[in-house]
């Protein structure tokens, strides 16, 4: 999952290097992402996996975006 979403991150932010990119990177604070970032990564996420967000969430980590999409991914 981690890899995949990289991919999905470098959409987001291409300027992003993506490389050292581990669970406990922190979206806003080693990435840059703000809340329009946080958005468009939504978006690909419910594009990717074909679920919608039905709460807004709050993610601070990687790993946080990792494990969300793992459970609700088995819920579609």
């Amino acid at each position: 999952m981690l890899d995949t979403l990289k991919e999905m991150l470098e959409l987001v932010m291409p300027d992003v290097d993506t490389r050292g990119v581990t669970e406990e990177t922190k979206l806003q604070d080693d990435l840059g992402f703000d809340s329009l970032a946080m958005m468009m990564l939504a978006m690909e996420i419910e594009n990717k996996f074909n679920f919608r967000f039905n709460e807004f969430v709050a993610f601070k980590t990687v790993g946080e975006v990792c494990e969300y999409i793992d459970a609700h991914k088995m819920m579609s």
